[in-house]
C-alpha cells in the first residue's frame, strides 16, 4: 500500500484539528472551560490524549482556534491596503466590511461561545494576550512602511492607536451580546461606533502609511 500523498496528509491533518477543535469547544460551551478536561476532549472526538496536545499544546487555543487569523488581521490588512489608501482608511474599511459580514473575528461568535469566554478567566486573558500579539504585528509592518528605526516610536504608538480602537469595538461586541441585543442592532451600533472612532483619528492619522 502507497503512503498517503503530501497533500492528503495535510488535508488529514487540518480534519483532525477542526475535529478537536469543534469538540473542545462544544464541551467548552455545554461545561464551561476551565471543567473541561484534555482527556474527556480525547475521548470525545475519538483520538489519543497526545494527538489532542500535539496539535494544541495549550488547552486555551481549542477554543480560540481563529488565534492566528486574529493576530495577523489587522498588519494583513494594512499590508494589502489599495494605493493611495493609508493605514488607517483601510482598516476603517475592513472593519466595516466585517460588521456588514458579522464576522466572528471581530466578535460575532453568538452568545453561548461569547459566555463561555466571558465566564472563563483564562480565556479572557488569553484573549488580552491575542490583542497585545496584534498591536505589535501591527507596529512591526508599519515599522517596516515607515523605514522606521528601531528606536522610532511612532509606529507602535499609531499601532497602538489603531489597535486600541479595534479592541474597544471588540469590547463593545462582546457586551451587547451578552446583553442580549438582535445581531442587527449590534452591527448598527459598532457601524456607528466604529465609524465615529476611526473619523476621530483621521487629523492625526489620514496621511501615515499611505500607499
Amino acid at each position: 500500500m502507497t503512503s498517503p500523498t503530501p497533500n492528503l496528509r495535510e488535508q488529514k491533518k487540518r480534519e483532525t484539528r477542526q475535529k478537536i477543535s469543534d469538540v473542545a469547544t462544544r464541551l467548552f460551551m455545554e461545561r464551561g472551560f476551565e471543567t473541561v478536561t484534555i482527556a474527556e476532549i480525547a475521548a470525545a472526538a475519538h483520538v489519543a490524549k497526545m494527538t489532542v496536545t500535539n496539535y494544541f499544546p495549550r488547552k486555551e487555543d481549542m477554543a480560540l482556534d481563529l488565534s492566528d487569523e486574529f493576530v495577523g488581521s489587522l498588519a494583513r490588512t494594512v499590508a494589502e491596503r489599495r494605493v493611495g489608501e493609508s493605514a488607517l482608511a483601510a482598516l476603517r474599511r475592513e472593519f466595516l466590511a466585517a460588521v456588514a459580514r458579522r464576522d466572528p473575528v471581530i466578535g460575532f461568535a453568538g452568545l453561548p461561545f461569547v459566555r463561555m469566554i466571558a465566564e472563563s478567566p483564562t480565556l479572557t486573558a488569553r484573549l488580552r494576550d491575542f490583542h497585545d500579539l496584534r498591536e505589535q504585528a501591527l507596529a512591526d509592518l508599519l515599522a517596516v512602511e515607515a523605514h522606521a528605526g528601531p528606536d522610532d516610536v511612532v509606529p507602535r504608538a499609531v499601532a497602538n492607536l489603531l489597535g486600541g480602537v479595534h479592541r474597544v469595538l471588540f469590547t463593545e461586541t462582546i457586551r451587547r451580546t451578552l446583553d442580549g441585543d438582535d445581531l442587527d442592532d449590534v452591527a448598527a451600533a459598532l457601524t456607528d461606533a466604529g465609524t465615529r472612532a476611526f473619523d476621530l483619528l483621521e487629523p492625526a492619522l489620514g496621511d501615515y502609511a499611505v500607499r
